[in-house]
């Protein structure tokens, strides 16, 4: 059977200006997460990553121990707009500075902006807002599937392949796989999004009938080092 590794991002740059530059931590990340999988003798026929700097520089921590395989470029597994999402829910955080003052004041920051933002796209996944949003949850959902059919087609070709995204396109797919391309998806997309780790791994199996979850956001390569393990 041909194999699909669907890999997160290593951690951004939460907060700085450039919030799509790896942080430290998250080039790290990169780096061992590629040792663990030429460790277990993972070679990619193809990568194929989407457009995001942060995908990029995961990409390129990867390939140190990976080597250089054919690569691609595929914008549907960019990740969404979630600050567009999150400003159009919570209008102050169009000034990052006003964001960063506002949850800086609470006790726990990282708790104060996930509430914000998970309230902000479950208002964006409703459907009942699509108008406000330059990508509606269904386009978002839409663009995911066909980004997922195209990696299916190319699985013919290469045993193994490898996509660097982000949270939020492999949280879909793991939902589209599960739920089948026609069920609601919001609340499972949701609550898999949630728990996405960074440099975390999805397994998709291809065989005979089509594509098929194995395993979701597996990350056993960062639970030995409590600094590794992270969230955003």
């Amino acid at each position: 059977m041909a194999r699909l590794l669907l890999i997160r991002h290593g951690q951004a740059s939460f907060g700085a200006d450039d919030y799509d530059a790896l942080s430290d931590l998250g080039h790290e990340q990169a780096r061992v997460l590629g040792r663990a999988l030429a460790a277990r003798g993972v070679k990619p026929g193809l990568v194929v990553r989407g457009t995001m700097r942060r995908h990029d520089e995961t990409l390129a921590g990867l390939m140190e121990s990976l080597g250089a395989p054919e690569s691609q470029v595929d914008a549907g597994w960019d990740e969404f707009d979630f600050q567009h999402v999150v400003e159009i829910h919570r209008p102050l955080y169009r000034d990052r500075t006003a964001m960063m003052t506002e949850i800086n004041r609470t006790e726990h920051p990282g708790r104060a902006f996930q509430e914000v933002f998970d309230a902000a796209t479950l208002r964006w996944s409703s459907g009942s807002y699509d108008t406000e949003y330059a990508e509606s949850f269904v386009s978002f959902r839409d663009r995911v599937a066909a980004a997922l059919a195209r990696i299916r087609d190319q699985l013919r070709q290469h045993r193994d392949v490898v996509v660097v995204s982000s949270g939020g396109p492999i949280a879909m797919a793991a939902a589209l796989l599960t739920l089948g391309p026609d069920a609601p998806v919001a609340t499972m997309w949701a609550s898999l999004n949630r728990v996405s780790v960074n440099t975390g791994v999805t397994k998709v199996i291809a065989g005979s009938r089509g594509l098929s979850l194995s395993t979701f956001n597996e990350h056993t390569h960062v639970e030995t080092d409590a600094r590794l393990l992270t969230y955003r």
